[in-house]
Parts: C-alpha cells; structure tokens; sequence
C-alpha cells in the first residue's frame, strides 16, 4: 500500500483508490504508486474487476506542475519513460477496468481515465487535456489513447485546444460512458465492476486481450489474434462449466471457477 495509492479490494472488485489532497496531482510518487497498484490488482485472484476512483470530489487534476517545472529535456527523457509505463500498468490490466470521475479529470487525470474500459462520470464533472497551455502536449497517453477512443478530429480539437469538456459533452463524444449524480458515482462504478466477480476470468482476459491487441493491427491479423484466444479458451475450466450448464440449465446460470 502506497501513501497516495492504496488497493481495496472487496467482493472481487479491486479499487484503485487515489488519495493525494487536495487535487490528486499526479507527481512521480504517485505515479509509481499507481503502476504498483495495477500490477497487485492484475497479480491478485481476488482481484476479479477494478475501479478507479478519486474520491468524492476530485479524480485527479493532472501532473503535478511544480515538479515538473523545473526539469529539463535530459530529466524528461528518462521520466516521460516512467509515466507513460505506470499508466500502461493500468491500461494493461487483463480485468474489465472502470474509471469512477467526479469533479476534474484533466491533463494526467484524463490520461488515467483513458486507460479504463470503461468511464462512469458525474453528471458535473470536467474533462480535458489542457497540455497545451502550458506549452506542452499530452505525454501520458493523451495524443493516442483519446485519438482511438473519440477520433482523431475530437482530439485534435481537445488537444489543439486545451479547452475543458464538461460531463454531456464528454458522453456526446464517447469520451465517457455514463452520466450519474455525483453521490452515485463510485456506487455505480462498483456496481458495473460486480457483474464480474463470478464471471469467466480467462474469457474476460481474452475478450480484452483480443480487443486492445486488434486495435492495433490490420483486420486480418486481428482475427488470427482472436482465433488463437477463442481456440486457447477451450482448455479452461470455465469453458467446460459454462457450456455444460447452457446445455443443462440454459444460459446465465454458470457458476464459474475463475480457471
């Protein structure tokens, strides 16, 4: 456990839990905190689905300006190579992930929001990647994971910008999933991950392993990437359960071993 970042982990849903007052700026500490964070929820098979949250008013307001400040190109080669792997560590889960956003999810914030499958957002939240206004560009994942998600004419709008997106802009774009009253984030959040806390751990990691690996690649290598995980997935557990109780009981009543 972190100072900054801690894992909570209750009925297999893990929380990644930022707690730096008053904004969470994402200094290096906190940044390795939560690279440490993800590889625990990724190493633990308690750990089913995991939630990203900021606490009731603020998921995270973006790096921390003071210590970047005075660092130079040199510092910046070795760092930039830091921060883009400890949100990689987040994005890299093999679990469904969901980032739970209340109040400002900027620069760095939005960075680590990008890095969930999926963002459930107050209906009063900020997003944005105001890099640009400090004479600088996203270097966490902005530039490409925001591209992939909402389109490279959104973002180059975003980043071109740097202006803030509130909340029913940033779910018209696709920059998030849901809307819900601030109270209700993180219980909703929490909700959405528990729907995987018995579910087919291999099937999940595969469906998300395929997903990611195919963005990236051309549509024919895509579905070789899938065939050898929907092939693979033959010799779990999971499979002989779920099919065996489809055939017995009909779908959606597999208690799944999680093997």
């Amino acid at each position: 456990m972190g100072e900054f970042v801690r894992l909570e982990v209750a009925d297999g849903v893990g929380t990644i839990r930022l707690d730096r007052p008053k904004m969470n700026a994402l200094d290096s500490q906190v940044q390795r905190e939560i690279r440490d964070a993800a590889q625990e929820a990724t190493e633990r098979d308690d750990v089913r689905a995991v939630v990203i949250y900021g606490g009731e008013r603020v998921f995270a307001a973006g790096a921390d300006i003071k210590e970047m400040a005075d660092l130079s190109y040199t510092d910046m080669v070795a760092q930039s190579r830091v921060l883009q792997g400890c949100f990689s560590a987040v994005a890299r889960i093999p679990k469904p992930v969901v980032a739970a956003i209340t109040g400002y999810a900027l620069g760095g914030g939005c960075e680590l929001a990008l890095c969930a499958d999926v963002r459930i957002a107050a209906d009063d939240a900020t997003l944005g990647q105001p890099e640009i206004l400090l004479g600088i560009i996203p270097g966490a994942g902005g530039t490409q994971r925001l591209t992939r998600l909402v389109g490279p004419s959104k973002a180059k709008d975003l980043i071109f910008t740097g202006r803030f997106v509130k909340a029913e802009e940033a779910l018209a774009i696709g920059l998030v999933d849901k809307l819900v009253p601030a109270a209700d984030v993180y219980a909703e959040a929490v909700r959405w991950a528990s729907q995987f806390s018995n579910a087919a751990a291999y099937a999940l990691r595969a469906a998300k392993e395929a997903i990611d690996t195919g963005l990236e690649v051309d549509l024919a290598t895509g579905l070789e990437i899938e065939r050898q995980q929907f092939a693979a997935l033959f010799a779990t557990e999971d499979r002989t359960i779920g099919m065996r109780s489809f055939m017995e009981s009909g779908p959606g009543k597999a208690q799944f071993l999680g093997r």
